[in-house]
């Protein structure tokens, strides 16, 4: 999700960037160039063309040299077993050195024992905090609080979400996760705002943050948890400490954005005063870079929360243990209910601080003044301690009993009625069972053998291409370096049964992606119909999504397939949509005044116009769909998925780890692939 909300800031100077390039503006040197409206169609694709040409010319000369040797020296098409490195003795011999001395060790009692105590501490106050102020007193700090950032509809939606959560009898386990996240949030914020003025303030730091944030984001959740086990245990500490390291990046990234893009002017004149360095960050730098802190801490929050979920994996308490355990057990009806909770947190949290984002420097200290500043916060605190006496004298600090809606056996009854008339057996469709079994004969299993028996130099050359095609040679050989270091690991053939997962679930979710975003783009009723629907997927933690498609697939490929196109799809409609809409009005009204229809007119001037949107979009369906189909593996999906839930299972930290760094490789190859990268301009143009 983070990437995919940071991106729609992304997207817009890219379109924007092209179409200023093809409006008939002058070039960059002066002399006027060639514009887009005057040059023949014809003219403007040769010229497009020519690069990736020669490109591709310079590369097939590099293969005509390489690729004979290779077939040579290695026959067979599979990953030469004299490349590979084998790593298991030595991870297996750190995996039992540190389960050996966990106990004993001084790193271990006076360093990592104390950050563990310290976290435990921490969450054990916030949650007896939450308890002391009782189901009445949250609800009220929760509503008071969004009024007082967000406004009065964001306030309503939080107090029917907190009431919601023990209708469904789910306090405690929402409490928990609360604790939880609160210690995870803090610290996350805390880091990363550390690390993003590192990076903010110092070119050469940010040079070598910027690809350790790049790794991180395309890494998915599950490969945070294996060493956090080891070293912290399970728990809530290893929980806690897991949920850090994930949701700590987009703080650093969007801190680092924000003083970065200070207003040149405003720190000219500043610096014209007399300031100090210090005096320059706080009384410029954090103030003009407030939105840019306020989305981090969004963005973190979200994250958090999703990974707290996932965390429930090791002994995180709350929701997200509720959620795996039901899961685990097939219920749907039990996981269902403890998935509500957490979709509401979300659209709460999210609500409340991108709604206190948009509101920050408008002038809302207008009116009574018992309604302004200080006095509007001690309006809330005064409130909250009211409303937690008198529910505490009324009732009871926990949710009243009696209060509460079982939803677990209808919704296990519906299921049912689900398996036995749409799982199978429905008239000319077929059920969900075939869907999925065609799927996976059709579709994954000739994928899967494709990639297979591809000789693997041959998909070097393919990843190489790609990569150099839409970015430089520096993206290209990033890209073949993270796929051969999948074969250098040992993991070739899991790693190609999880590419191909990955690239089914993006075709699909490209296809349904793009069409919908087009529909949208074109129709603002449908945009708006859209609107909410997209808002409640993009801040529904990835777990969630597991839980309606083993109902109605069962366990397998193919639910992890459809759970990630659920998954992604919103990011990629919301991009398309924004990068079609950004196409400079100019361009069309020059092609309706030329009698284009609408589908010439999308076709021959939107489409290419957002071509940069596009891509973008292609890079977080592919990034959203490599962390789904890895959680997969908790219903079946097998390959690296598997094996990382395999080794956090049984505690083997070699399987556990390569299955792992494979997946960054994965990640991080898919990444290179589908993002573009301009080339840098030489000093002097």
């Amino acid at each position: 999700m983070t990437a995919a909300t940071t991106s729609h800031s992304a997207s817009t100077p890219s379109a924007t960037s092209t179409t200023d390039g093809s409006d008939g503006s002058d070039g960059p040197d002066g002399s006027g160039g060639v514009k887009s409206a005057d040059a023949p169609p014809g003219a403007l694709r040769a010229a497009a063309r020519r690069p990736a040409v020669r490109k591709l010319a310079l590369l097939a000369l590099i293969a005509a040299v390489l690729v004979p040797v290779a077939a040579i020296r290695w026959h067979s098409g599979s990953w030469p077993g004299a490349l590979t490195v084998d790593v298991s003795e030595p991870l297996g011999r750190t995996s039992d050195w540190i389960i050996d001395n966990r106990d004993s060790h001084w790193i271990f009692l006076y360093f990592f024992g104390h950050i563990s105590n310290a976290v435990i501490v921490a969450v054990r106050a916030v949650y007896v905090t939450l308890l002391a102020l009782g189901w009445a007193g949250v609800t009220a700090a929760a509503t008071l609080l969004a009024w007082r950032v967000a406004g009065v509809r964001v306030a309503v939606t939080a107090a029917v979400s907190f009431a919601a959560c023990g209708l469904l009898g789910m306090w405690v386990p929402t409490m928990q996760t609360l604790a939880l996240m609160a210690v995870a949030v803090v610290v996350s914020v805390a880091i990363g705002m550390l690390l993003g003025l590192a990076g903010g303030l110092s070119e050469r730091t940010y040079r070598a943050l910027r690809p350790v944030l790049d790794t991180m984001q395309v890494l998915p959740a599950f490969a945070y948890l294996l060493p956090v086990v080891l070293v912290f245990g399970i728990g809530v500490p290893g929980a806690v400490l897991a949920t850090v390291i994930y949701a700590a990046p987009p703080m650093a990234r969007l801190t680092a954005l924000g003083l970065r893009g200070a207003d040149a002017g405003v720190m000219e004149a500043v610096a014209s005063l007399g300031a100090t360095g210090r005096q320059r960050l706080l009384s410029a730098r954090l103030p003009l870079a407030r939105k840019e802190l306020l989305l981090g801490v969004n963005q973190t929050i979200m994250m958090a929360l999703s990974m707290a979920v996932i965390a429930s994996v090791i002994g995180g308490a709350g929701l997200g243990d509720r959620v795996y355990q039901a899961l685990s057990a097939v219920d749907v009806g039990k996981a269902l209910a403890a998935g509500i909770p957490i979709v509401l947190l979300a659209v709460v949290l999210d609500r409340t601080t991108a709604a206190a984002g948009l509101r920050l420097g408008m002038d809302r200290d207008t009116g009574p003044r018992w309604l302004r500043g200080w006095y509007a916060w001690a309006g809330v605190a005064a409130g909250t301690a009211a409303v937690a006496l008198a529910g505490r004298a009324a009732t009871s600090a926990g949710w009243p009993d009696g209060w509460t809606l079982a939803i677990a056996e209808p919704v296990n009854t519906a299921k049912e009625w689900m398996v036995d008339h749409l799982y199978s057996g429905v008239p000319v469709v077929g059920g969900t069972a075939d869907w999925a079994s065609g799927y996976v004969t059709y579709v994954l299993d000739p994928l899967r053998g494709a990639l297979q028996g591809l000789p693997w130099w041959s998909l070097l050359l393919i990843v190489a291409a790609l990569a150099w095609l839409i970015g430089t040679w520096g993206t290209a050989l990033t890209a073949v370096l993270a796929l051969a270091a999948i074969g250098v690991l040992g993991v070739w053939d899991p790693a190609m049964d999880t590419l191909s997962q990955v690239l089914a679930a993006v075709a699909v979710t490209l296809v349904l992606g793009f069409a919908i975003g087009i529909a949208a783009a074109r129709s603002p009723r449908l945009e708006r119909l859209l609107r909410p629907v997209l808002d409640i997927c993009q801040t529904m933690p990835q777990f969630v999504y597991l839980i309606p498609v083993v109902a109605l697939f069962g366990v397998g490929r193919a639910p992890a397939a459809a759970a990630a196109i659920v998954y992604a799809l919103p990011a990629v409609i919301r991009i398309t949509t924004q990068g079609l809409r950004n196409v400079d009005p100019a361009a069309l009204e020059s092609a309706r005044s030329l009698g284009a229809t609408r589908g010439q007119q999308l076709r021959q001037v939107q489409l290419p116009l957002a071509r940069p949107a596009l891509l973008l979009a292609v890079n977080q369906g592919v990034v959203l769909v490599l962390a789904v189909v890895i959680i997969g593996g908790l219903v079946g999906s097998g390959a690296l998925g598997y094996d990382v839930v395999f080794g956090l299972a049984q505690g083997d930290l070699a399987t556990g780890l390569v299955a792992g760094a494979a997946i960054v490789c994965l990640g991080l190859m898919l990444d290179r692939v589908t993002q573009p990268t301009a080339r840098r301009p030489k000093k002097g143009a």
